[in-house]
């Protein structure tokens, strides 16, 4: 069986000449013939804020079907209409078809959360899908756990973008303990994050976006393990370079 519902992403159109998704690195990266394949369960994108990781994760979820805002693929409010135009560039070369899915983006969770109580209507009948509360009426990181643990079922394909914003570390290695039970299930996750904890899930796939394109790397060649791993071994001599200025200057 294939380990995923989409099995790779590449370019089928280019967007306008003056459009700027051709100044995101993982889309020129796309655009000048490269595909992202998706052979593992679960797959990372990481890379430094402006290199189109969120862009791209989007861009998938919405041609899968997926609501811009987030939420399951019947899911269809907006608040405010801002997704970019990648999607209609982009070929999805799919395997299967899930049977559960959903794409979890931490800037509009909220929205998610309201549009599950207005489509409620007060019943309880829909929040019990999702652990019987109101997402509003608990913190941001147990209401997205309290997603995770609840709404998502198996057999499913899950897009998160930058879930670690409202989870502790503690939290974070819970919500890996979790994808693992979902992978076991037979599901696929596809992640944006700039988590060092997250991306240790074993046998992922880590694909790191930058100026120089897209790669796929090993875990700790990620530029953000290396950077939290010299912190964390000297805190008193990263923060002296960074306080004498030597930051401001790379």
């Amino acid at each position: 069986m294939t380990p995923g519902y989409i099995r790779a992403v590449f370019a089928s159109s280019r967007p306008e000449p003056d459009s700027y998704l051709n100044g995101l690195p993982a889309v020129r990266y796309l655009l000048e013939g490269g595909r992202l394949e998706f052979d593992a369960p679960v797959t990372f994108l990481v890379g430094e804020n402006g290199t189109g990781k969120s862009t791209l994760l989007e861009a998938i979820a919405v041609g899968y079907g997926f609501n811009a805002e987030g939420g399951g693929r019947n899911f269809n409010f907006s608040i405010r209409a801002t997704h970019s135009e990648l999607c209609r560039h982009l070929t999805l070369s799919r395997t299967r078809y899930p049977k559960d899915g959903f794409f979890l983006r931490a800037e509009s969770f909220y929205n998610v959360a309201s549009n599950i109580d207005d489509l409620d209507e007060g019943s309880g009948e829909l929040l019990a899908g999702y652990g019987g509360i109101s997402l509003h009426k608990q913190s941001h990181g147990e209401s997205f756990l309290a997603l995770v643990q609840n709404r998502f079922w198996g057999k499913g394909l899950y897009l998160l973008d930058e879930p670690e914003a409202a989870l502790s570390p503690s939290r974070l290695l819970t919500l890996m303990g979790q994808s693992r039970l979902l992978v076991q299930a037979d599901s696929q996750f596809i992640i944006a994050t700039h988590s060092p904890i997250l991306r240790a899930y074993p046998g992922a796939c880590i694909y790191q976006l930058s100026s120089e394109g897209v790669r796929r790397v090993n875990y700790k060649e990620t530029e953000y393990y290396c950077l939290t791993r010299r912190f964390l071994e000297n805190p008193e001599k990263m923060l002296q370079y960074l306080f004498d200025g030597g930051w401001a200057e790379e």
